[in-house]
């Protein structure tokens, strides 16, 4: 079976995802990177490139400046242990603590993730200290950006280790962490805010997984844009909850849904809701006055259900990642994956322009297809507490260890470029 489709089809949301069962091989390189990347070279603007780095003097000890697509590449086995375990860190929850509740493989340890061009380096977390003294840094979105700051804290916990201040900035202890350095005078902590904007429970009778709620979707979420401006790098993320059932509402209107089964509502789609939130939430970073931070987007993370969707019976209980020349994937993945990447790259963009011109420094860090290869990364059933009644698999999360702490060694290689010479500019001078 081939999939075959035109760009414009995929930017206006013609496909749907779907959960049947087939095997088919997949170009997956040629599909989610190199159509969206083509569609930004055939503008006529001049913008940044976002999928290389540079590699700097300062790094490889040549004059000559070497371009490095960090983001291209392939997982190759790794002997070596995880940087740490559920024993030697005290930060992972237990949704991804897949070691402490019995997962019995430990292959999915053993990958790291080799780009083409260039050596990813291990992340050294004396370094990445240095590299943010003096810096505030907060992962803005959902809980797999939270996900990415507990890889985080057990990557640092070798060095140095926090104290938990969160008291001291929200009554919201759970949802918005702050945590002190006080070696390096770091602050590190995470913005809760799964739709960058504001949002409200629609179903009179209360929250669920899966309650319809309601979306401003031009009205940027306070929640976060009130504290953004403390703080001098920001890693902004989000993407399963724009799945669930959602009413559009803009100006103050009601003007279309997603899956909401209402009369005389237009369901726009999921796609509809993630653009827009991902426009207010770049216009509003654009627009902070007193926002001088570096911002990084970590693009969107693949969950991988298979059999079944997250409330249907769907599990991901492979060991092994998947390789490029062939990957087992439900009908219908591919295209949700690449529509989810496209609708956020455009956005990108186009905020990356306005901030350039503001002097502001907008990043991508690219790991939707280098996700899209870990089926093996997430806790499956091996992620909650064994005296909770669970009945759903987590494959949308990542174990701890595990591949997400990939994301971390490249943000630590991308904030060291930052720092060379190579990289220096007036715009950056207030942060780095």
């Amino acid at each position: 079976m081939t999939m075959k489709f035109r760009a414009n089809e995929v930017l206006n949301g013609k496909y749907t995802r779907a959960t049947a069962k087939s095997v088919f091989l997949v170009p997956f390189t040629l599909l989610l990177i190199m159509l969206p990347l083509s569609l930004m070279r055939s503008s006529h603007e001049s913008t940044p490139e976002i999928s290389s780095v540079s590699v700097s003097s300062s790094l490889n000890n040549n004059t000559e400046v070497k371009q490095c697509n960090i983001f291209s590449g392939r997982w190759v086995h790794n002997p070596e242990a995880p940087y740490y375990s559920n024993e030697t860190c005290h930060w992972i929850i237990d949704q991804q603590n897949c070691l402490k509740f019995g997962r019995p493989d430990r292959e999915y340890l053993h990958w790291r993730w080799k780009p083409d061009e260039c050596e990813l380096p291990f992340f050294n977390a004396t370094q990445f200290l240095n590299l943010v003294r003096g810096k505030k840094m907060a992962f803005v979105g959902d809980s797999v950006g939270r996900n990415q700051m507990q890889s985080l804290l057990c990557l640092l916990s070798h060095v140095s280790e926090p104290e938990d201040v969160s008291h001291k900035y929200s009554s919201d202890v759970v949802y918005f962490k702050r945590y002190f350095y006080h070696d390096y005078n770091f602050t590190l902590g995470n913005l809760w805010s799964p739709y960058f904007v504001r949002s409200s429970d629609a179903d009179p009778r209360g929250h669920t997984y899966n309650s319809i709620m309601k979306l401003y979707v031009d009205e940027a979420d306070e929640a976060w844009t009130s504290q953004v401006e403390n703080f001098d790098i920001v890693i902004i993320s989000s993407g399963q909850w724009f799945f669930r059932p959602l009413l559009f509402y803009e100006k103050g209107k009601l003007v279309g849904c997603n899956k909401c089964g209402m009369d005389n509502v237009t369901d726009l789609t999921h796609l509809y809701g993630y653009k827009k939130a991902f426009r207010t939430a770049f216009r509003a970073l654009n627009s902070l006055e007193n926002y001088k931070g570096v911002t990084f987007l970590r693009t969107f993370s693949p969950a991988h259900f298979e059999n079944g969707d997250w409330n249907k019976g769907g599990k991901c209980v492979r060991t092994m990642p998947f390789t490029k020349q062939e990957m087992r994937l439900e009908d219908g993945a591919v295209e949700y994956i690449l529509e989810m990447y496209v609708t956020q790259v455009e956005e990108f963009r186009e905020a990356q322009r306005v901030a350039t011109k503001r002097g502001l420094e907008f990043l991508m860090m690219n790991t939707t297809e280098i996700m899209l290869l870990r089926p093996d990364g997430h806790p499956n059933n091996y992620g909650h507490a064994k005296d909770k009644n669970v009945t759903l698999n987590d494959c949308v999360h990542w174990c701890l260890p595990g591949p997400v702490d990939t994301w971390n060694e490249f943000l630590l290689y991308m904030l060291d470029i930052m720092g060379s010479d190579a990289f220096f500019s007036s715009k950056l001078e207030k942060v780095f």
